[in-house]
């Protein structure tokens, strides 16, 4: 394969060749392929969802993707789908970075989960997963049969090579992997870290943007889709597959990245976070933080998402008398928070890159004592620019459980509860 090339837009109606004329014209199954390919259709909806939320991606290949030995049960390593192991408390929590591994270590082999809702069964909630590896998948592809894969690197250059393209990913941007795609992760620096958070419901989309307008947030012009490339390779390798919660292993002779040409509009694809348009106020106070979304999984509730996923991007505050960091808060919803590059603006110390939180539903949280002094005494009639920074947020409407792995980690903040304990009192009834 080459070097990475890319189609613009999200959700669109792509085609793509890596040989010229390899695309039949006309028909997408006809009787004889170009190139003597195989057709075969790759559908993310049900075959009667309405055209304008139908994925579907028909592939031309150089052997159909049923060649496979039989899967066998292979170890889940720390992957698991389980989320009742353990009771939920309702603490807020924090992680430290996830170490590197000492030993070699691949991207499955690396994944870690750490909280989730829902069933991959039934096709509703989500997983959220970290992960740290050292080393490139070598003739071993993976693919989900579970969810979608939403993968934000944190640390290290990543080169996906997927069935439809090379997608080529740093810090800062993020890589969507469609239910079901088969890829490998290949390494460009030493190690890969990074955040992923698997979406068992509806595929994720933009938003609409209401009062907003035409422009902002995150435009679909910005999500970069790649060209079709192929292997042809004739050798020993395995294709592990994530499905009902476990994971599979199946020998091929041949490699399964082998699409010569595909057309549709179900692919993978990339996005810098750095293009977002972010929205605020120039007035007073701040609107919520689903002005910061970028992408989200619809619900059965109209207006209500199953999954979000919301960035905290470098931006300018310039609202006036008003608390400008995110205010103490409850909310129905359920927060995973990360951090990307640089610091947040509502913690001092403690959350770092690679790091991670947890505010479940109804659980109180916000500033840290030092943050709340800092920006009560801060001059609001000049603008506060926030940079060098990026944070983001997988937030769900139902609580997200941590597993076992998770609440036994030695990277879990024991103390984390003590930022808090520092607010001091101001209250005083004879002083309006």
């Amino acid at each position: 394969m080459n070097s990475p090339a890319y189609q613009s837009g999200f959700g669109n109606q792509f085609a793509s060749e890596a040989l010229p004329g390899a695309l039949p014209v006309g028909r997408n199954s006809p009787q004889t392929c170009p190139y003597g390919l195989y057709a075969e259709q790759l559908s993310g909806t049900a075959f009667t969802a309405p055209r304008a939320d139908n994925r579907r991606s028909w592939l031309y290949r150089i052997r159909p993707s049923a060649m496979h030995q039989p899967f066998e049960r292979m170890p889940d390593g720390r992957i698991t789908s389980d989320f009742g192991a353990l009771p939920t408390p309702p603490n807020q929590l924090r992680w430290n970075p996830l170490p590197l591994p000492d030993a070699p270590a691949d991207f499955v082999e690396g994944i870690v989960t750490m909280a989730g809702n829902g069933d991959p069964h039934v096709q509703t909630g989500a997983a959220v997963h970290l992960y740290a590896c050292n080393r490139s998948m070598t003739r071993r592809s993976f693919y989900n049969a579970d969810g979608e894969l939403l993968i934000v690197p944190q640390l290290g250059r990543h080169r996906f090579v997927t069935e439809m393209g090379v997608i080529e990913a740093e810090p800062q941007e993020i890589v969507l992997i469609p239910r079901g795609v088969r890829f490998r992760l290949e390494l460009l620096d030493e190690a890969a870290r990074g955040y992923i958070c698997e979406n068992f419901g509806a595929n994720f989309r933009l938003p609409d943007l209401g009062p907003i307008g035409s422009n902002g947030l995150a435009n679909p012009r910005d999500f970069l889709t790649p060209v079709a490339a192929y292997e042809d390779l004739e050798e020993e390798h395995e294709l592990v597959a994530k499905f009902m919660g476990h994971l599979w292993s199946a020998r091929m002779d041949h490699s399964p990245l082998d699409v010569v040409a595909w057309h549709g509009n179900y692919a993978p694809c990339k996005y810098d976070l750095r293009r977002f348009n972010a929205i605020g106020s120039i007035s007073y106070d701040h609107p919520d933080p689903s002005i910061f979304l970028v992408l989200h999984s619809a619900s059965d509730t109209p207006g209500v998402s199953s999954i979000d996923f919301v960035i905290f991007p470098p931006r300018i505050l310039a609202m006036q008398d008003s608390f400008r960091p995110p205010w103490f808060h409850r909310n129905i919803a359920s927060e995973f928070m990360g951090l990307i590059h640089g610091a947040y603006d509502a913690k001092a110390e403690g959350f770092v890159p690679g790091g991670a939180s947890l505010h479940n539903s109804m659980s109180g949280h916000g500033p840290d004592a030092e943050t709340f002094e800092k920006a009560s005494a801060a001059d609001t009639s000049q603008p506060h620019y926030i940079t060098d920074t990026m944070a983001f947020m997988f937030e769900t409407r139902c609580v997200l459980r941590p597993t076992r792995e998770a609440l036994a980690s030695p990277e879990l903040q024991a103390d984390y509860y003590q930022c808090w304990q520092g607010l001091r009192k101001h209250f005083h009834p004879e002083q309006p």
